[in-house]
């Protein structure tokens, strides 16, 4: 995270001029390349006069100013595209997903004075204005209360809410405009899923409803920690909650093989009591969100508001697909991805048979028997392979329903960790308790 603090720009228009000034800059940048270029007797072509590196930095760091829509746009087309964006736009969600500068303190105060009183203060013996964390829609830091519990305090970017919805369009149209969005993505549709998840995720009251609903599913579990809200702290923009403690997940790489394993069998555990008992999954899979606290030999689970609730109509669907595949029954897979709702549109029998191929693919961990072994599987670039073969030689694109696509984006999340720790874990044994009979 970035030391230098950096206002957020808080108003409809001022954000729309840093959008306008962001494409006369790309536009002379531009101009000046075309005419260098034509100096040395070069044909310059229009998409590489936009992306040379001074104005994928332009575009990314601008987009990072505006934090929030740009962000959540960034992660729902690198969701739904994988690996088949351009490699600029590769880069510049890359930056995206990087955290932003912090707002200034002046702005941070008047954020809390306008919260939870002007006498904030008192509510805390000690309050660090140097944030410990910072995301797309707000930043974290460290207190103290009065009676000495540590402290995790969410407070919102200002201005955030009332920006949702037309910085989610500029956004849209300022990559659709230089040519960054593939053609055949349903990018409109991304958008507004984006407005939606956005919305959502800035109702700090909503976050804290659904922490504290995870926390009542999981119970006591001795594998896990959550942190407890603070209710009288909390309010739509600010979200209070007691400090858990932990090293990073991706930390765990330099621990010993078992520790590894473990805590990926835990979490994937997790995932299948999310999606079959709880019905109520935390679709971010940014590694921050997970520590690993060594003297408890527990997981520590944050920042619930990315949290979906799940029908049972999709729960059962994915109980019956994963069934189907452990079955290779493939009419029974194609009734349960459409109860999931895959192909609402045209398909062609071979695009069928490329996404079934690619479905059973993703699901390779799980039709293993005994062991997996995350470390060496190179499943993600086997994945993104048969991605690029299905939209590039089927020449089917296809956005999946946003259930789907936010549950699948967890799903990748938890299987580049384990690939990253190297891990070796028996999906299919996790999944054993859920299995469905043909009936």
């Amino acid at each position: 995270m970035s030391d230098k603090a950096t206002r957020v720009p808080t108003h409809r228009i001022s954000r729309l001029g840093k959008l306008a000034s962001l494409a006369t800059r790309v536009t002379g940048a531009m101009v000046t390349e075309g005419a260098k270029q034509l100096a040395q007797g070069k044909r310059p072509v229009a998409k590489d006069l936009l992306l040379t590196p001074g104005n994928i930095k332009r575009v990314a760091d601008q987009l990072a100013h505006l934090r929030g829509a740009a962000m959540k746009v960034g992660q729902l087309m690198s969701m739904d595209a994988g690996d088949l964006i351009s490699p600029e736009l590769a880069e510049i969600l890359a930056r995206l997903r990087s955290d932003a500068s912090p707002m200034p303190a002046k702005q941070l105060a008047a954020v809390l004075t306008q919260e939870l009183g002007s006498d904030w203060k008192h509510n805390f013996v000690e309050f660090n204005f140097k944030p410990i964390a910072s995301a797309s829609i707000g930043q974290v830091h460290q207190a103290h209360s009065d009676d000495g519990t540590k402290l995790a305090i969410k407070v919102q970017y200002p201005g955030i809410k009332k920006s949702i919805d037309s910085d989610v369009d500029n956004v849209g149209t300022l990559l659709n405009v230089v040519g960054l969005i593939p053609k055949g993505v349903d990018y409109r549709g991304l958008l507004e899923e984006a407005k939606k998840q956005l919305h959502a995720e800035a109702d700090y009251l909503l976050e804290a409803e659904l922490l504290e609903r995870y926390r009542d599913y999981l119970g006591d579990d001795p594998d896990f920690i959550l942190p407890t809200v603070q209710r009288n702290l909390t309010t739509d923009n600010v979200l209070a909650m007691t400090h858990v403690s932990g090293m990073p997940i991706e930390s765990l790489i330099n621990a010993d093989q078992n520790t590894r394993d473990r805590a990926m069998r835990l979490l994937l555990q997790l995932l299948f009591k999310e999606i079959f008992e709880f019905k109520l999954v935390q679709t971010d899979p940014n590694f921050a969100n997970f520590l690993f606290n060594s003297e408890q030999q527990k997981i520590a689970l944050l920042d619930f508001g990315a949290t979906r609730s799940y029908s049972d109509n999709i729960s059962n669907g994915y109980r019956h697909a994963f069934s189907a595949i452990l079955d290779t029954d493939t009419k029974r897979l194609d009734a349960a991805l459409q109860q999931i709702g895959f192909f609402n549109q045209d398909i062609l029998p071979e695009q069928k048979s490329a996404i079934f191929d690619l479905v059973t693919l993703a699901c390779e961990p799980l039709m293993t028997s005994g062991l997996y072994d995350f470390g060496s599987s190179n499943l993600a670039q086997r994945l993104s392979q048969a991605g690029t073969v299905l939209s590039m030689e089927k020449d089917y694109w296809h956005t999946p329903p946003a259930d789907a696509l936010f549950l699948h984006r967890k799903i990748g999340g938890l299987y580049l960790l384990a690939a990253r720790l190297k891990a070796k874990v028996d999906v299919q044994d996790l999944f054993t308790p859920y299995i469905l009979t043909q009936p």
